[in-house]
């Protein structure tokens, strides 16, 4: 089966579908993964190769933070590059509108790698679940309309829905399968998920940390020897500036910081403030230095915390942060540290890291995560080869047909038949 890899590229989404796609590859499966020039070395490290999506018209159409306003490029991207490696089935993000129009022209399932919780409305159940911020109906509703927009920018007809069927489960952005990297307990109790969601652990992968990166690091933090706590800066929507907060906790305090830069904006650390500043593809030898995370409440600090056994402090502002964040505070992993002028934050900081029934809760759920991490990309490219084989009937035929063998009797991978051999590829 050739399979076309067009996740997001930045590393919280790329990361677990080059997870995905070893294990898929190591089945025998052709797989190719479709992403940003940046994601090359990322790609070629897992072993698979690539195609940059400019070169199929893409430009910033993978970029995360671009993702509501790229649908139509990104459309327009995959559906090259599906045709050009003559994709049977495609493994995409979660948010990726394009991908999934491009499923439904190219006739060819979809697969959707999610976040580790459920973002949208639940099949049945939750209706007592706490709000924080927008509700999961308002969250549904608008992303299905930007989905909705992106469609008919794409020039394709509304969506059929039978009448008064509004159900869940036949919410296009499901695809044909979700799977979610999270574990039932970061679900509210006693909700249903759709039946074509999925858990199937972290999916956990990561580039290899550079060994004079990290001695730079050691050498940093070994200046004032204080206890580390690593902070990974999420995305900011509108909610202002962490500088303040962070400078205020890490000056002249007990504790030191390695902040992750992610993809924010300009840094502002204090001249006397104990920050090391970063921007590396990993994270997991930084947590391993590390006592405690602080976060927005995105998946992949999430993750990477709890499967150390580290707990967290968060402080959610939009996207899946919220949901997250809620499902960690519920199960007693994670403290929340609410944005100034709220109490100081070094303090809050400071009993967080003595709250031994916190760190004890963490490694709870961390080694309840740990457990999924087993098996975890095997389970996924499971449902991946079982999505392949379930009759398509909610799809139209579009007179495109990814069966077809190609020259020489076989199908060809996109960008060549492996990471390091690849030839240069240009548009048809």
């Amino acid at each position: 089966m050739n399979i076309l890899l067009c996740p997001l590229s930045d590393g919280g989404y790329l990361y677990p579908a080059l997870a995905a796609g070893r294990e898929l590859c190591r089945r025998g499966h052709r797989v190719s993964v479709l992403g940003r020039a940046g994601a090359a070395p990322f790609a070629a490290e897992a072993g698979l190769p690539f195609a940059a999506a400019e070169e199929f018209g893409g430009e910033r159409a993978f970029d995360a933070a671009r993702w509501g306003v790229t649908g139509l490029a990104q459309y327009r991207a995959v559906l090259r590059a599906a045709r050009q490696a003559r994709a049977d089935l495609l493994v995409t993000s979660v948010l990726c509108n394009g991908a999934l129009l491009a499923a439904e022209v190219l006739d060819v399932p979809v697969v959707v790698i999610g976040l580790s919780v459920h973002l949208w409305t639940y099949r049945s159940g939750g209706a007592d679940e706490p709000q924080y911020g927008r509700t999961r109906e308002n969250r549904t509703q608008e992303t299905l309309a930007l989905y909705a927009a992106t469609r008919e920018q794409a020039g394709l007809a509304p969506r059929p829905t039978p009448p008064g069927d509004a159900s869940p489960a036949r919410s296009p952005l499901l695809g044909d399968a979700l799977l979610l990297r999270g574990v039932p307990e970061l679900e509210h109790p006693g909700a249903e998920l759709p039946p074509q969601v999925h858990h199937v652990g972290p999916l956990a992968w990561e580039p290899a940390a550079d060994p004079a990166e990290l001695a730079a690091v050691d050498t940093a933090l070994a200046r004032t020897g204080k206890p580390v706590v690593y902070v990974h800066l999420g995305r900011f929507f509108g909610g202002g500036t962490p500088w303040p907060r962070l400078n205020a906790t890490f000056t002249g305090g007990r504790y030191q910081a390695v902040v992750e830069q992610g993809r924010t904006g300009e840094a502002r650390p204090g001249p006397d403030a104990d920050i090391l500043l970063v921007r590396k593809p990993w994270l997991g030898p930084l947590v391993d230095r590390a006592g405690l995370v602080l976060t927005a409440g995105t998946s992949a600090p999430v993750l990477g915390a709890l499967l150390r056994g580290r707990p967290l402090g968060v402080t959610p502002n939009g996207s899946e942060q919220p949901v997250l964040s809620g499902a960690l505070l519920r199960e007693g992993a994670a403290v929340h540290l609410p944005r100034p002028p709220r109490p100081d934050p070094a303090a809050l900081l400071d009993a967080a890291w003595h709250d031994e029934r916190l760190r004890e809760h963490a490694r709870r759920l961390g080694r309840r995560l740990a457990g999924a991490e087993t098996g975890s990309a095997r389970r996924a490219a499971d449902l991946v080869e079982q999505t392949a084989q379930q009759p398509a009937t909610s799809r139209e035929n579009h007179g495109y047909a990814t069966s077809r063998p190609g020259p020489r009797g076989r199908h060809e991978p996109l960008g060549g038949s492996t990471a390091v051999d690849r030839p240069a590829l240009r548009l048809p």
